[in-house]
């Protein structure tokens, strides 16, 4: 790719990222930039830590099918170490490639098969924090080829773009969502950790229509489209923990 052409593209993302105001917007030039940079996806999540036990309950924003989110938690991946992806402490980016023999050996087999099965055998992981010191993660996946230095170096500074446009979002976002009740907030505390609505409804002698209603409930009070992003927004505001 020639300078020229690598700087349109850096001004042309700055360009759009820079007029993003609202949620959705974000959303999209989330999009954008992984399809810039030859990605098929792009996840937005929480930085997980020792104590972490699901990755759906991190993700604030994916374009990621929830079946790769329902698999990686099934398969307990989470209790790997996070290798070279990027979730250490490291503010460091970090790319790999299964393709490639370094990056693949230091994978667990069930995150390997994992990532071939969708189609993502090759990723970055860019570190940021917000402005509430909370540790985040932009994670592009695809099967494109590792990428180069200068890619990277590129990608990084559209990631601190994103990133102003995240803070923008989200605190504009925050004053208009409904308070959950306090058994929609169960409810969501016992799904970040992992239990069906049948388990829920054992847990707190309510049938599992009577949860699943709850939850549809805090679905829409947070604005969300799913579990998944609902558990990860409720983890975010701090609703639950």
């Amino acid at each position: 790719m020639s300078y020229m052409t690598t700087l349109e593209r850096q001004l042309s993302l700055a360009t759009e990222i820079s007029a993003v105001n609202t949620r959705a917007e974000f959303a999209q030039v989330l999009v954008k930039v992984a399809r810039a940079y030859g990605f098929r996806h792009i996840t937005l999540l929480l930085a997980p830590a020792p104590e972490s036990v699901l990755l759906k309950a991190l993700v604030i924003e994916t374009t990621l099918p929830s079946a790769y989110f329902s698999q990686f938690d099934r398969a307990r991946i989470m209790r790997f170490p996070m290798l070279a992806m990027g979730m250490s402490e490291s503010a460091l980016p970090r790319s790999w490639s299964l393709l490639d023999s370094s990056s693949a050996e230091i994978f667990p087999n069930e995150l390997s098969k994992l990532l071939h099965h969708f189609g993502i055998p090759t990723g970055v992981a860019v570190p940021a924090y917000t402005r509430d010191g909370e540790r985040i993660l932009f994670w592009l996946a695809g099967d494109r080829p590792l990428l180069a230095q200068t890619e990277l170096n590129e990608l990084t500074i559209a990631i601190l773009h994103l990133l102003d446009a995240y803070h923008r979002t989200q605190h504009s976002k925050l004053p208009e969502h409904t308070p959950l009740s306090a058994r929609e907030r169960e409810v969501v505390r016992w799904t970040a950790q992992g239990k069906t609505s049948i388990e829920i409804g054992q847990i707190l002698s309510l049938s599992d229509h009577t949860v699943n209603a709850y939850m549809t409930s805090a679905i829409k009070k947070l604005d969300c489209v799913n579990r998944t992003q609902l558990v990860a927004k409720a983890i975010r505001m701090k609703l639950i923990n």
